[in-house]
Formats: C-alpha cells, sequence, structure tokens
C-alpha cells in the first residue's frame, strides 16, 4: 500500500521528550505535521516534585522498585551516567546551565568537515538561547564567591564567569519570589516566577523559575496540537511495507511504570525521530537492531561515547556559618587551564542523599595502591580527629555545608558501548561499556580543591566509585550514534538523517561527536534546531528524506 493510500495515526513521532524530542516536537508542529512524543517518563509539576531528594520515590528512576522518580544513575564497568528521565527529559533534574561549546569541537570528531558549522552554528544558538531564556547569572551564593577567591589564590582569577542559565530572575534590586505573566513568549507561555536562590534546580524547580522544556518547547508544541504519551516506553520500531522505511513505520509500546498491565500499543507514523538521550537511544537502536526490526543500522552503533572527561570532587565545610546550598545549582565557573572547566555545583538545603557517595579526597594512580592511600588517609583522619571525620562521611547537613566541584575537560577521549551477554547475567543482552578506561584522577583539578578546603576550612573530598573501581561520573552522556559521512563513520549524516532508512532521523545528545568541555544542553538544542531545518514544510514534503539522497555538503 503506497504512503498517500495509508491512513497514519501520525505524520511524526518523536522518542523522548528531552532537549532534542522538544525541539522536534515543536518544529514539526509548525510545519503542519500531526505529532506525537512517547516519553518513559513522569509529568512533573510543582505539586508534586519532592522537597529533597530523600523523598526516593519521587527523586529516583526505578520503577521496577516501584521508585518512580526523575532522576537515574546507570552503572557501567567504565563509567557512571547521571540522567534523567520524565516529561521534559533531563531538563526537569539538569542544573540549568546553559554554555556555547569552543568553535574548537567543530575541528575534530567524525563531523569534521561535514559542514560550515562554525558559520551555522552561531544563529541557532541564538535561536535556543531565546527559546531557553538563557540569561547571565545574577545570584552568586557562597560558594560562588569562595570559588571566586580560590581562583584568585590560583592565579585562574581572570577566567571566573557567572554561569549562562535558563532561570527567570527577577530585576536588579528585586527580591525573587515574584510571579509575572509570560515573559518570554508574547502572552503564549506560562506565567512564571523568579527565581529564589534555593539551590534547587537538580531536585526539580518547585517555585516556577527554571526554564524546563515543559515551559517551553512543548508546551508551545501541545497548544498546537502534538501529543504527549507519558509514562510510554517504545520497545519496537518495524518499517511498514519496504524494509527501509519509505512507507510509514509501526511503533510498539508499553506502559513504563506497570509490570502486570502493560497496556501495550501500536501507532502508525510516516516518520521517526530517536531523541531518547545518548544512553536511551543508543539502547534503543542496539535493541532494534540485534531484533531485526531495524536491522541496517550503522554498525558504529555504540562507538565514541564521550563523558566530557569529568571527575567529580568537592569540599565539605562541617558546621558551616554559611549555607553553601544557596544560590542556583551552577551559578560560576572558572578555568584552571586551556583544556580544564571547573564549575561549583550544589544540591538544595535537606538534599543530602549524593553526600553518601563522598569521601575524603585521594591522589594516586587507579588501582590497588589508590584504594590503600584512601584507607590510610581515613584511618589517620579517625584517629587524629574522630569526631569532625564522622561528621564530614555521614550525609546528613551534605548539601549545606558543600561544594560539589564539577570538572570538565575538552580533551579527546571516549568509550564504547556494546550490546552483548554478560558473564554475570547470561539470559540476555544488555548495554555494557568497553574501551580505554576515562582517568578519574585529574591532578590539576585535585590541586583546586585542596586550595579551595583551606581558604573554606573544611576538607577536599572525592566520589567514593572513582577511588574504589576506578570508575568516573558523568551527567553529560554524548556519542553513541555520531554523524558521520557515511555508514562507516557514523549512525546518522549532518542532517541528522538515519543512514539505510528513510525519514528517520536522530536528534539528542547521541549524534554529538566531540568531547565539549562545557554542559552540553544548549549544543543539543541548537543542533535540533538546525536538524529541523532541513524537514520542510508538510504541504511539500514528499517523504522520501534519506541519508544517501542528497550529497553530504562539505565545507570549503
Amino acid at each position: 500500500m503506497q504512503d498517500d493510500q495509508r491512513q497514519f495515526d501520525f505524520d511524526f513521532i518523536v522518542i523522548g521528550s528531552g532537549f532534542g524530542g522538544s525541539v522536534s516536537a515543536l518544529r514539526l508542529t509548525e510545519k503542519g505535521y500531526k505529532v506525537a512524543v512517547m516519553e518513559m517518563g513522569r509529568r512533573w509539576t510543582p505539586d508534586n516534585l519532592p522537597k529533597t531528594n530523600w523523598s526516593l520515590a519521587r527523586w529516583f528512576w526505578r520503577p521496577g522498585l516501584g521508585l518512580r522518580g526523575f532522576f537515574s544513575m546507570r552503572f557501567f564497568s567504565r563509567v557512571t551516567i547521571l540522567h534523567g528521565c520524565a516529561v521534559g527529559g533531563g531538563s526537569i533534574t539538569y542544573a540549568s546551565t546553559l554554555l556555547r561549546a569552543p568553535d574548537k569541537v567543530w575541528d575534530s570528531g567524525t563531523w569534521k568537515g561535514l559542514s560550515n558549522w562554525k558559520s551555522e552554528m552561531p544563529r541557532h544558538y541564538e535561536t535556543a538561547s531565546r527559546m531557553l531564556g538563557v540569561t547571565q547569572n545574577k545570584i552568586l551564593g557562597p560558594a560562588d564567591h569562595l570559588l571566586k577567591q580560590v581562583a584568585v589564590a590560583s592565579g585562574a582569577g581572570e577566567t571566573f564567569y557567572r554561569t549562562n542559565v535558563g532561570i527567570f530572575q527577577a530585576p536588579e534590586g528585586e527580591a525573587g519570589g515574584l510571579t509575572y505573566a509570560d515573559p518570554y513568549f508574547g502572552g503564549e507561555g506560562p506565567a512564571r516566577t523568579t527565581c529564589n536562590a534555593c539551590g534547587g534546580c537538580m531536585i526539580g524547580c518547585r517555585h516556577g523559575a527554571k526554564n524546563t522544556l515543559d515551559l517551553n518547547y512543548l508546551y508551545l508544541a501541545e497548544k498546537r496540537g502534538m501529543k504527549i504519551f507519558a509514562e510510554t516506553r517504545v520497545v519496537d520500531v518495524q518499517p511498514l511495507g519496504a524494509v527501509d522505511g519509505r512507507e510509514g513505520y509501526e511503533v510498539t509500546t508499553e506502559r513504563s511504570t506497570s509490570f502486570v498491565f502493560k497496556n501495550r500499543q501500536r501507532f502508525t507514523c510516516r516518520g521517526i525521530v530517536f531523541s531518547a538521550s545518548s544512553l536511551g537511544t543508543t539502547e534503543l537502536l542496539f535493541r532494534l537492531k540485534t531484533k531485526h526490526s531495524l536491522p541496517n543500522i550503522s554498525d558504529q552503533l555504540g562507538n565514541r561515547v564521550r563523558t566530557n572527561s569529568e571527575s567529580l570532587i568537592g569540599v565539605r565545610v562541617p558546621k558551616s556559618e554559611q549555607d553553601l546550598s544557596r544560590g542556583v545549582a551552577i551559578g560560576s565557573g572558572v578555568y584552571i587551564d586551556d583544556h580544564t572547566h571547573i564549575e561549583a555545583v550544589r544540591y538544595p538545603k535537606g538534599s543530602d542523599v549524593m553526600g553518601g557517595l563522598a569521601t575524603t579526597l585521594t591522589a594516586g594512580k587507579p588501582g590497588i595502591g589508590r584504594i590503600a592511600l584512601w584507607f590510610k588517609n581515613l584511618l589517620v583522619s579517625f584517629c587524629t580527629h574522630p569526631v569532625r571525620t564522622v561528621r564530614l562521611l555521614q550525609p546528613f547537613g551534605f548539601a549545606r555545608e558543600s561544594v560539589i566541584l564539577l570538572c570538565m575537560q575538552a580533551l579527546e577521549g571516549h568509550i564504547d558501548m556494546r550490546w552483548k551477554r554478560p558473564w554475570y547475567w547470561p539470559v540476555r543482552r544488555v548495554l555494557v561499556s568497553s574501551g580505554q578506561r576515562i582517568p578519574t584522577f585529574i591532578p590539576a583539578a585535585n590541586q583546586f580543591a585542596q586550595v579551595f578546603a583551606k581558604m573554606a576550612g573544611g576538607t577536599a573530598m572525592s566520589m567514593l566509585p572513582e577511588i574504589l573501581f576506578n570508575i568516573p561520573a558523568t551527567a553529560h552522556c554524548l556519542g553513541g550514534a555520531v554523524i558521520g559521512a557515511s555508514p562507516v563513520d557514523g549512525v546518522i549524516d549532518a542532517r541528522h538523517r538515519v543512514f539505510g532508512y528513510t525519514n528517520m532521523y536522530v536528534c539528542d545528545g547521541s549524534v554529538v561527536a566531540a568531547n565539549l568541555g562545557v554542559n552540553p544542553s544548549l549544543t543539543i538544542t541548537a543542533l535540533a534546531e538546525r536538524a529541523m531545518e532541513f524537514i520542510p514544510l508538510a504541504s511539500a514534503h514528499t517523504w522520501t528524506d534519506r541519508a544517501d539522497s542528497i550529497e553530504v555538503s562539505k565545507a570549503v
């Protein structure tokens, strides 16, 4: 049956509602398409968000354990990945830091030379910044002032900056917490309330100040007719008729938060956009490739997964006179060298769960030697300052007394993801990591943390998994379905079209082909804005859009 004879449920189905999916949903809807968004997570409002992350059932996402929150941690042998799962994707739990990647990122990786990135991207960054309400942070909390002092003492004072954030902030001289009519979209958007500096960005803004995607892209798309299916997991995508998908696709879903009544449904569409995050899209495409639903996906799938070469360190000041949780989640940053970038991060007062993963700072090369040194440091600390050591290691009060230092490096390095049966669970395939390990010990960052601790009157800290298992943690997983010139280099082309299929696209962090060295949300949004420009108006679409139908444009 031909496309013009078949009745489709939707023109486009978008899988995932994060930064790439939300952009895709709005721009496709504006072009006249009938669009559905399939989102595995729940819909959140200020009324049902948790007050602290001790409310595990409403903060952590593990539906199999009855935890139906919006924050998740996935543990791999090479990395621990922190990510969001909600209507609005990671925007519900991210720190709202929106920075542009340096120009040099377009000169490396598999996307190099595939477009005039340096001339094209500024316009899309501008659009993304306007939609996400990007502004320079006006709220410097105690942790930000400390960061500046330490930067000056370390010789990096001139690199200190206020972050660009997607947070509605009060005019100069006015207190936060006041509500205004839509300040962003000429009255089309919802009313907003100015930030009160509670530090709660990463456990969900309960005050209406943070520019989450459900308040901009998704909000406007729903007003124009886009439909969101929340708590809905996509379990299969199969072409209808022709194996390349030119006759459309059938998408099978089930309820993500139920283990008895799955409510399995099938939807048909002409085109499809994978936007389930770097981790989610890579995992789903592996599943579909292996079960022969989409067998022509490039064998490059899972290659070149990047983490911004991150390390999490920090400083805790027991019985701190200042509330270090005050401010926005990430209000400032510094560059301690040409490649190394450190930001001051905080959770709101009372949200102390992450304190359970912190321990005393330990240097040294990964392995048994570093573990032995950590144990020695703990033993000496307990013997010389037992009360202070217990106070330091127990989690309660962690958010109020601590500054998390997020260290990122714009250096080349990656791991790979594979779809295989691990030795400990041979009954089915799962996503596993492989390749060279990403360094968990960054000497310059540790030295900075020690100076910070000395000036703040506290103790420098490391993440326990980094010491015991040499496994870094990242909230910025990128790659896995990267842009390339052909299926030999990547999974999609420079227009985000999936090699081997028709009217199929990927728009999320999985397409990123280089370490950005900064928080990636703005770049993901801008890339999705660019990708959607290539899709014609609904009235002009011939539904023959393939990666090999137009020669890839080379930069000149």
